[in-house]
């Protein structure tokens, strides 16, 4: 007797093997890659859910969907692990403990989507709001990982990318899967007219989300500030950086490059974080803090990414990542002005979670200090001595939206993102990174100046776009000096913080709850 080809989705392996790649598919989506068809296998999440005759089948299908996701998404993590050898074997641990473990979000939205068993055309509402919700959780529980969420499949700049400043990027994320979830119905029953309907409603909401960006960066105007910023990318290896040989030729070519000179000086010079491999409290006590007051005209700004030290009240030192400024005095030297200490962390690259049982498992995070680093207040714009007031965000906080005051009297001109991407090598991670740190300037309406030791630095306007000649790609040796942007008015993200995504949730789930109590009656 002929098997039914429909029999073939309740073999387990086939369901696991189409989840795997569904979520392989959806991160193919995100840059550098940018397959944008890969935003379907959203919808084909949802109808594998469904046909799961179990919960834990359904749970099985957004697991195996999230591994597959975040597979391809953080591959680039083993990369930090091969830069100390002795650390090498901690590589396929993490490249595989991570999406395991992050996959675990979407295994819940997809659980509770089984559990729920929405019925009808509408079903992809209830999807769409579930994921979403767990994308956001998975953005705050224990310190929060929110690396590529599904808004940030759209390139920084681009047309769709714009609806971040209504919603931010959860909301443009929970947009996008209303609207290619809407296509799931279709997958199953193409004839079903209310299939055509719901597919009908996602097309529409993609035409109207690529119509509001596009109507925003044709009517909305970038003017250039007063101020001129050089950002400075030295090409450090992370491999070689903490060699004894090597200290001496970085700190050469940080001076080389912010003494270079230019038709017009300077206002600020930015250097990425950790560009240089001691702490500022040796750095500003030695014969090194000469030289780089030397490299500075006078009445410039340096923004100097640099670890430093606190005595700490028990004894020993407190360790923190820090952005300092440093002021050009002319002949009188330098000056130290505000200092910013890194608010929110790396679990395992600059802490440890559970310390004193990792330690004995032979674990450590990778930063090169004698000990973790610490945590600085919640983070607050910097006020400069002679520059308009700036948010610094620390590498990994660049992915987190809300950390700039956008609103308000104390809202910042222009955000610094200093960070250390030569950690990953010529992988996406640094390419991802950048595409993520610009949601932050479409989001607040502010400029962003990022600055890293080797790739990828550029200066960001407010509409997450690239400023023309401002990038400089990973291996380059070079510094750029562009105008910083004016900021924009405030956007409604920028005033509302996240209220708007969450007020799209409260409808959605409205919709979601009348209709599933019909159904059920």
């Amino acid at each position: 007797m002929a098997r039914n080809p429909a029999d073939l989705w309740d073999r387990g392996w086939i369901r696991i093997l189409c989840a795997l790649l569904a979520g392989v598919a959806a991160a193919l989506a995100h840059p550098p890659f940018g397959i944008l068809p890969g935003l379907l296998a959203y919808p084909a999440l949802m109808i594998l859910s469904e046909r799961s005759r179990r919960l834990r089948g359904g749970f099985a299908m957004g697991w195996w969907f999230g591994f597959g996701y975040f597979l391809v998404g953080c591959w680039w993590v083993a990369e930090a692990f091969f830069v100390n050898p002795a650390q090498a074997w901690m590589a396929p641990i993490a490249v595989s403990a991570l999406p395991a473990g992050i996959g675990l979000f979407t295994g819940i939205a997809t659980l509770l989507y089984r559990w729920l068993k929405p019925q009808g055309a509408m079903r992809f509402v209830a999807f769409a709001v579930l994921f979403s919700a767990l994308e956001w959780t998975r953005g705050h529980v224990l310190t929060g990982f929110p690396w590529n969420p599904v808004g940030a499949s759209w390139q920084a700049g681009s047309a769709m990318s714009q609806m971040a400043s209504v919603v931010g990027v959860y909301g443009l994320g929970l947009l996008t899967l209303v609207a290619v979830a809407a296509f799931g119905p279709l997958m199953t029953n193409w004839r079903q007219r209310s299939a055509q309907v719901s597919a009908l409603v996602g097309a529409v909401l993609l035409a109207l989300m690529f119509g509001y960006g596009t109507v925003r960066l044709n009517t909305v105007k970038v003017e250039p500030s007063p101020v001129m910023a050089r950002i400075v990318q030295a090409n450090v290896a992370q491999e070689t950086k903490w060699s004894e040989d090597a200290y001496n030729d970085i700190v050469e070519r940080y001076i080389a490059l912010t003494s270079a000179p230019a038709e017009r000086v300077p206002d600020v010079v930015i250097w990425p974080e950790s560009a240089l491999p001691n702490l500022a409290n040796n750095v500003l006590a030695g014969p090194e803090a000469m030289r780089i007051a030397g490299a500075l005209q006078s009445g410039q700004t340096l923004l100097a990414g640099l670890s430093r030290a606190d005595p700490a009240p028990e004894g020993g030192f407190i360790y923190f990542n820090s952005l300092i400024e440093l002021n050009s005095l002319g002949r009188d030297g330098m000056e130290v002005g505000g200092i910013y200490d890194k608010y929110r962390l790396v679990p395992f690259g600059e802490y440890l979670p559970l310390g004193e049982l990792m330690g004995q498992l032979g674990i450590r995070s990778l930063v090169q200090m004698p000990e973790d680093l610490s945590g600085g207040p919640k983070p607050q714009p910097l006020v400069l001595r002679s520059l308009p007031a700036v948010q610094p965000l620390i590498c990994y906080e660049g992915l987190f939206p809300g950390f700039t005051k956008a609103s308000g009297p104390e809202r910042p001109q222009w955000i610094v993102n200093v960070s250390n991407d030569a950690w990953f090598g010529q992988t996406s991670g640094p390419i991802q990174h950048l595409n993520l740190a610009s949601y932050r300037a479409i989001e607040t309406g502010l400029p962003m100046a990022r600055a890293t030791p080797t790739g990828v630095s550029a200066m960001i306007d407010p509409l997450g776009r690239i400023v023309e000649g401002s990038r400089i790609s990973h291996g380059e040796a070079r510094f750029v000096d562009v105008m910083v942007p004016a900021p924009l008015p405030e956007t409604p993200f920028g005033r509302f913080g996240g209220f708007g995504y969450l007020a799209i949730i409260a409808i959605l789930s409205l919709v979601v709850a009348i209709r599933y109590f019909r159904y059920r009656r």
